[in-house]
C-alpha cells in the first residue's frame, strides 16, 4: 500500500511541476534560449529527481517491505521458522507433482494435498519411502533429515487451509 501511495505522489508532484513550468513560460517574452541560472535551476532540478526516483523510493519500498512475509500462511497462520523453510523446500521439491493452496502448487502427478489433510507421520513416511515401496511415481528420500521435518511439519499445518 505504501508503494503505491509514494509511485502515485511522484508522478502527481512531477505533473504539477510539468504544468507549472507550462503555465509560467507564456507570461513574458525571452531570449532565444535559456539563461544560465535556468540551465543551472534545470540541472539541480533532474539530480534531485533522478535521487528521489533512484533512491528514496526504492529504500521506501525496502523498509516497507523490511518485514517478512514468509511466516504468513493462509487463514491467519504464522509459521515457525522451520515451517517457513518448509515451505520453500516444498516449493522447490514437492510443488510440481502437488496440489497445496498455500505455497500456489497445482501439480497433476501427486495428489492434493489440499483434499488430503494428511497427518505429520503420514507426509514423513511418504517422504522416506516415497509411494509403492518406491517403485510408484514418488521416488523415496527426496527431503532427508531436518528438511523433512520442517517439509512435513509445514504441510501438515497448512493443507486444507484457505487464504
Amino acid at each position: 500500500m505504501l508503494q503505491t501511495i509514494v509511485f502515485v505522489l511522484v508522478f502527481v508532484l512531477l505533473g504539477l511541476s510539468v504544468v507549472g513550468v507550462a503555465m509560467r513560460s507564456g507570461r513574458r517574452r525571452k531570449p532565444a534560449g535559456p539563461t544560465r541560472a535556468e540551465r543551472r535551476v534545470t540541472a539541480i532540478g533532474v539530480t534531485v529527481l533522478t535521487l528521489v526516483l533512484g533512491l528514496a523510493v526504492p529504500a521506501l519500498v525496502l523498509v516497507d517491505n523490511s518485514e517478512s512475509k514468509a511466516e504468513d500462511a493462509p487463514g491467519g497462520l504464522e509459521l515457525t521458522k522451520a515451517q517457513a523453510e518448509g515451505r520453500q523446500d516444498f516449493k522447490i521439491r514437492c510443488a510440481q507433482c502437488h496440489t497445496l493452496g498455500a505455497s500456489n502448487a497445482v501439480g497433476k502427478v501427486g495428489p492434493n494435498l489440499d483434499q488430503m489433510r494428511p497427518p505429520k507421520a503420514l507426509i514423513l513416511d511418504a517422504i522416506e519411502k516415497g509411494r509403492a515401496r518406491g517403485q510408484g511415481q514418488m521416488p523415496g528420500g527426496l527431503v532427508s533429515g531436518e528438511d523433512a521435518e520442517a517439509v512435513a511439519s509445514y504441510v501438515a499445518a497448512v493443507a486444507g487451509r484457505t487464504n
